[in-house]
């Protein structure tokens, strides 16, 4: 298989977990004789301060012209009191509109290994936790038209939370169909009650649902579910939301976890073109860069992903899997989830570590 890959390194520590999911990737593009040309490409922070805005006509035409995009990570605080149309963030509402990645997936699963660094009791845990999150990301207020200015008690600003039947219909059969390859459970979240958006979002799941008659499909108010999911969480599993509930909703659950930076996500359009980045893409801390102890599985979950939504090579995204599980499992970890009688290793190592292993499966 021959394939174009945009790399966007980014910001932080975006350049150093990204060296380690490219270790990754390169691998299994040798052992399984695949051909990926891989285009870097200046976006965020880095590209503000190089050319003066978030992401250049140059740049972004690499993306549109790749097959798949790679994202180390966006952002940081040096940005903060920048124009919103100026922030690094400003990359990912072009690409995502632009390029059509409408839906967002995001993981979230426990290794068992690291269920110690969960902040849920024990036998909340008993059951494990293994959900989808599938999340629109071109509707809702999030990269709407924005408002601000003075109004007759001052200052005054407005967000426009729109959706369409086309939005909210694609969504649902994303969730719908990743559901059937799974436990056969769909959970929608709204506000219903109170948005007449998401009277729409519950009316088009809905009449979605239908299609889908071998599936079962519960409607919840958002604020039910943040609360439910907490006792609950392994009665769930995949979870659909309009775009800011949907963010919020996968950042808890990603909490839950305990193990924030070992999972994946990516954004991706109905062709299959995607964009591949860790769950938390926009980590600003500082204090870790340059020091070869930021954590890359999430990435390197992420490229498994891109193998098997982009590139559907299913065996290629298990092997990759499977190797980061054993490497846990033999008790490898960085310093962000670290715990007494691990083994402390540090970012190229763990990429490394995981590179090793899926040498050894594949000979298997």
């Amino acid at each position: 298989m021959k394939k174009k890959i945009a790399v966007i390194s980014g910001d932080g520590i975006g350049p150093e977990i990204t060296a380690e999911a490219i270790k990754v990737l390169k691998k299994v593009e040798q052992l399984f004789g695949h051909s990926f040309t891989l285009l870097p490409c200046c976006a965020g922070g880095v590209s503000i301060e190089r050319f003066g805005e978030p992401l250049t006509e140059d740049n972004f035409q690499i993306c549109k012209e790749s097959d798949a995009i790679l994202l180390g990570n966006i952002g940081g605080s040096k940005w903060k009191s920048a124009p919103i149309e100026k922030r690094p963030e400003r990359v990912l509402f072009r690409l995502r509109g632009e390029l059509g990645l409408s839906v967002n997936i995001r993981p979230v699963f426990i290794q068992e290994e690291l269920k110690v660094l969960s902040p849920l009791k024990e036998q909340g845990l008993a059951k494990g936790l293994d959900i989808v999150v599938i999340r629109d990301v071109t509707g809702g207020s999030l990269p709407s038209e924005k408002y601000q200015g003075d109004g007759a008690f001052g200052r005054e600003a407005f967000d426009k939370e729109y959706y369409n039947e086309k939005i909210v219909r694609e969504t649902a059969r994303w969730a719908f169909e990743t559901a059937q390859k799974r436990r056969g459970k769909v959970t929608s979240l709204d506000k219903a009650n109170g948005l007449i958006s998401s009277v729409l979002w519950r009316t088009v799941m809905s009449e979605e649902a239908k299609n889908y008659p071998d599936l079962t499909l519960e409607h919840k108010f958002i604020d039910n579910c943040a609360l439910d999911v907490l006792a609950h969480a392994s009665d769930y599993d995949v979870i659909v939301a309009p775009n800011l509930f949907g963010d919020i909703i996968s950042d808890e659950l990603a909490g839950i976890v305990g193990a924030i930076e070992t999972l994946p996500s990516c954004t991706i359009c109905s062709n299959g073109k995607g964009m591949y980045e860790p769950n938390q893409l926009h980590n600003t801390n500082y204090e870790i860069i340059g020091k070869n102890i930021a954590d890359p599985l999430g990435l390197i979950l992420s490229v498994a992903l891109m193998f098997r939504h982009t590139f559907k090579l299913e065996k290629e995204a298990q092997i990759i899997e499977k190797a980061v599980q054993q490497v846990l499992q033999a008790k490898y970890v960085t310093k962000d989830i670290y715990t007494d009688g691990a083994n402390l290793v540090g970012t190229k190592e763990m990429g490394t570590l995981v590179e090793e292993e899926i040498m050894k499966l594949f000979k298997e």
